[in-house]
């Protein structure tokens, strides 16, 4: 893992140091599963599971915080047999889904999903006429439920394509009272102002977490990032790790360790695992 942060070795020590009351976060796509053309066929890196046990065993707590619904996670991720795995070490996995608005965990493991937000069914109906306005009409189109997300990288220039619909999204959304959120050839539209950054802050405070690491790497991630800073500034120990790409440097300034994408994950959590397990007990 590459260092991007002078003081990025304290953090990680210090991280390493509070153990069990420490919470390990993960986005889905480009973290735990490599980025690939359909996003339905997004599974979860064959190595990453193991690593999280791994190092998850050692920590208080594990949570997928991902824009996908949280069904979608589960099956792609195969995460009901990691919290199987989790919960025989002691420990618990949260999915977070949706940016947070979905969730399940090992010790309720029922989908909490509230009503689509107003506005989504109004947009999804408006949308073709949109990806036709900016000459994207094959587009792929995500149904979320509460959400909708617009895919171009399956375009001949999916860079280009992006470009011309996300001033055309997100006017249509503002039209239907909804956020938008940009991601690694993929615009997102949905409801309410809920994000990640709420989602880490929330369950850090259901935990009582003493310390947190968050592994991202699109701008999805960018509120859990700014979440993680502001709970270290109030003493808790924070570590930043960004799933780096070509393709999406956004986090990078923010980082206080950068890893090569999904394969870096699994290295950087197999290396946690193991300094965890080589702490002095207190």
């Amino acid at each position: 893992m590459e260092h991007l942060h002078a003081d990025a070795a304290q953090r990680y020590a210090d991280l390493v140091a509070r153990g069990s009351e420490a919470v390990l976060g993960l986005d889905f796509d480009g973290t735990l599963a490599p980025i690939v053309e359909d996003p339905t066929r997004a599974r979860i890196h064959p190595d990453a599971a193991a690593a999280v046990l791994a190092a998850g065993r050692h920590l208080g707590a594990v949570a997928v915080i991902t824009g996908r619904p949280v069904r979608q996670a589960l099956d792609l991720g195969d995460l009901a047999e990691l919290s199987d795995g989790l919960v025989e070490a002691g420990r618990e996995l949260f999915v977070l889904g949706q940016y947070g608005n979905e969730r399940w965990s090992s010790s309720h493991p029922e989908v909490v999903v509230p009503p689509v937000p107003a506005g989504v069914d109004a947009f999804a109906a408006d949308l073709p006429a949109a990806l036709r306005s900016a000459d994207a009409a094959d587009a792929y189109i995500e149904d979320k439920g509460l959400a909708v997300a617009v895919h171009t990288r399956r375009l001949a220039d999916a860079s280009a394509a992006y470009n011309r619909l996300l001033p055309v999204l997100g006017a249509l959304a503002d039209t239907h009272g909804l956020t938008v959120e940009p991601g690694r050839q993929v615009i997102e539209v949905r409801g309410g102002e809920t994000h990640k950054g709420e989602a880490v802050r929330t369950l850090a405070a259901e935990l009582d977490a003493r310390g947190f690491c968050f592994v991202g790497d699109d701008l999805g991630d960018v509120e859990a990032f700014r979440a993680v800073e502001e709970l270290r500034a109030d003493g808790m120990a924070g570590l930043l790790v960004c799933s780096g790409s070509e393709e999406q440097p956004a986090l990078r300034d923010l980082a206080d360790v950068l890893v090569p994408g999904p394969d870096g994950v699994v290295a950087f959590l197999r290396e946690l695992a193991a300094d965890l397990a080589a702490r002095p007990l207190a």
